[in-house]
């Protein structure tokens, strides 16, 4: 007898897909507030007005992670679920000719807009793109200075798995900032859409619980050096702006209007999610 779950895409694929979808309706849309919803999540407005257009309209993330790292010329950085290459370029421009760049990410399409960008970008040279998944990166042992991630960790069901292939691939020293979602006290409503998940938050887990899946893989003096808790406005802004949610699919199927989910949202979600930048580091053995 056939497994009917052989066939079923993994909630990782699933999230892939939901982020194709939406960056290619960014990219189509050209939506005018796509730039500002980045610029919120913490990038410095110079360095996105340095990037190709089209990496910034397809980005979604919580956060710059590459401007809290130290990475320099020359030095190897791994980046987890690159998406469409906003990252990636930026920590390009840091490593600089002799550095290397390794964007990883579930979904080949999401490559192929990366690849597009990075070559707009004219630092074909210095990235590499590989398709894989987070909880088991297709790279070496000890090959990387730096690992950064902008709100994909979340989206793993085995966010064990993911701190253990961030200690594998990190040089003895070598260091991770993390840019994600946190999350307490949810309400039901949200843990039962899959779409919720894939758009980072259902999938969020407490602060405390994200800290010790870091330490209980062996990383180092997990230090959280930024915090954003979201109001009611933030959370309305995220939900709207900031993450690619089909609001409509999800009011129909809580029988309610596009308004009052986001209304609900904002009552019901305020204060319970938190933007944070995580710095690990592995140890020199």
């Amino acid at each position: 007898m056939s497994n009917p779950s052989a066939s079923r895409p993994s909630p990782t694929q699933e999230s892939g897909d939901f982020y194709v979808k939406a960056a290619k309706s960014r990219a189509a849309n050209r939506c005018c507030g796509t730039p500002d919803a980045v610029s919120a999540s913490g990038y410095d407005e110079a360095a996105l007005a340095n990037a190709p257009e089209e990496a910034v309209q397809a980005s979604f993330g919580c956060g710059d992670p590459v401007a809290f790292t130290r990475m320099g010329p020359g030095e190897t950085v791994i980046d987890l679920g690159c998406g469409a290459g906003l990252d990636l370029i930026m920590a390009a421009e840091r490593v600089g000719p002799e550095g290397r760049v390794i964007g990883i990410d579930a979904s080949a399409d999401m490559l192929a807009l990366a690849r597009k960008n990075v070559l707009r970008a004219g630092l074909a040279d210095q990235v590499q793109l590989l398709e894989g998944t987070i909880e088991a990166l297709p790279v070496g042992n000890q090959v990387a200075d730096w690992v950064i991630s902008n709100c994909v960790i979340n989206l793993a069901t085995d966010k064990a798995a993911v701190f253990q292939e961030i200690r594998r691939v990190l040089k003895p020293g070598g260091q991770a900032v993390i840019s994600d979602l946190v999350a307490d006290d949810l309400p039901d409503w949200v843990s039962a859409h899959q779409d919720l998940y894939s758009a980072c938050i259902s999938g969020a887990v407490p602060e405390h619980t994200y800290l010790a899946l870091a330490r209980d893989a062996g990383l180092q003096s997990p230090e959280v050096i930024g915090r954003l808790v979201y109001d009611e406005a933030l959370v309305r802004g995220l939900i709207t702006d900031a993450l690619p949610l089909p609001l409509d699919e999800i009011a129909s199927r809580l029988a309610i209007t596009r308004q009052e989910l986001i209304d609900m949202a904002g009552r019901d979600l305020a204060g319970c999610i938190t933007s944070i930048k995580l710095r690990i580091a592995r140890d020199r053995a």
